[in-house]
């Protein structure tokens, strides 16, 4: 496989999972639940740093590896439980972009207030 895809990833999850008859423990609830453990599991890798520590955390080899490993579990999780309900993640994905697009539209610029409003006039109170 050269190039990622997102549906034989998740053929190759099912065939992995049917292979070792995990299959019957894939139910929604319980690949829902080892989701959220993953997440959880990404968030305890970042619990006590400060932002700027997370800012760098891919610096560090060894936390680096971590990382990786958790999105890949949080992703695998994700994907599993999309194909167990027929869910299209990228579709699924994209329409919620736009959803969120219509509900919070870019703000429009603040008009100028001009040379001769007080906003101005308070910045430039040393001239």
């Amino acid at each position: 496989m050269t190039e990622l895809d997102v549906t034989e990833l998740q053929r190759r999850l099912v065939a992995f999972a049917a292979a070792r008859d995990w299959g019957r423990y894939h139910t929604p609830k319980n690949l829902a639940a080892a989701l959220s453990v993953e997440a959880s599991e990404l968030l305890e890798i970042f619990q006590w740093l400060t932002p700027e520590q997370s800012a760098r955390i891919m610096d560090e080899p060894g936390a680096a590896h971590r990382v990786t490993d958790e999105v890949a579990d949080v992703l695998a999780y994700l994907l599993q439980f999309c194909a167990e309900l027929g869910i299209d993640p990228l579709r699924s994905l994209a329409a919620k972009i736009e959803r969120n697009e219509e509900r919070f539209p870019v703000p429009a610029p603040a008009p100028d207030p001009g040379p001769d409003s007080p906003e101005t006039r308070d910045r430039h109170s040393s001239e």
